[in-house]
């Protein structure tokens, strides 16, 4: 996706306010409409846009002796993702927003972020509470480790995406900046803030990153991905 297609789709989109409401009383006949209720004759948890939830609970006040409302999202413009269209392993408390494409055999660990427009290459493993910004770009067969931020872009929109190319590490609470490019088979050490463009087969390091060697055999031992975690 690019930014104008992003920025159009969070304007036109309905916000909605995303709500569950703990219900009890009276509920047998109750005309849900298009929220989602599941529960019995008494007691029950209603699920949707928080103004559909509260005209259905005014309408049938008198039949309702309890209820507690919880709201998840505020104005929200984009959904979270349908997790059942990627063959991929991801883990409990993953955030994932709609318009993300992510490969086959990829790994998304617990508290990743991955905004809207990112992208996910196959056998690539997106570690704990790691985010991708909006529109990030990451290759195949990369570790993105824990903590690690690839900016996003949706704002300016003239900005570039970070792209990170095959076979990058990018080691914990890293950061790549807007509009850099890592090259193919580097490594981004841990904490490193990278601001420009990192090129293949190095390793760098620092604030602000700068490159301190090449890749090597004893690199690439103490780098490799390991296979068996990516295995459906």
């Amino acid at each position: 996706m690019n930014t104008e297609d992003v920025i159009r789709l969070i304007k036109e989109s309905k916000k909605r306010t995303l709500a569950r409401a703990f219900v009890a009383g009276d509920l047998n006949g109750i005309d849900w409409g298009a929220l989602h209720f599941v529960g019995s004759r008494d007691f029950g948890t209603v699920k949707g846009d928080l103004p559909e939830i509260l005209a259905v609970l005014e309408a049938n006040g008198t039949r309702i002796d309890d209820c507690e409302v919880e709201v998840t999202a505020r104005n929200s413009a984009v959904p979270l993702t349908d997790l059942t269209k990627y063959e991929a392993r991801i883990e409990p408390g993953a955030i994932i927003r709609d318009m993300v494409e992510i490969g086959k055999n990829a790994v998304v660990m617990m508290g990743a972020v991955i905004n809207i427009g990112a992208t996910v290459g196959e056998g690539t493993m997106i570690d704990m509470n790691a985010v991708l910004g909006g529109r990030a770009q990451v290759g195949k067969n990369c570790h993105i480790g824990a903590g690690a931020i690839i900016a996003g872009v949706v704002e300016p929109a003239s900005a570039q995406p970070v792209v990170i190319e095959d076979g990058v590490l990018v080691g914990g609470n890293a950061v790549v900046l807007e509009g850099v490019r890592v090259g193919a088979g580097s490594v981004v050490a841990a904490g490193a803030v990278v601001t420009e463009d990192v090129p293949p087969g190095v390793v760098v390091a620092g604030t602000p990153a700068r490159v301190i060697k090449t890749v090597d055999a004893k690199t690439e031992g103490k780098t490799a991905i390991v296979e068996a975690l990516r295995e459906l």
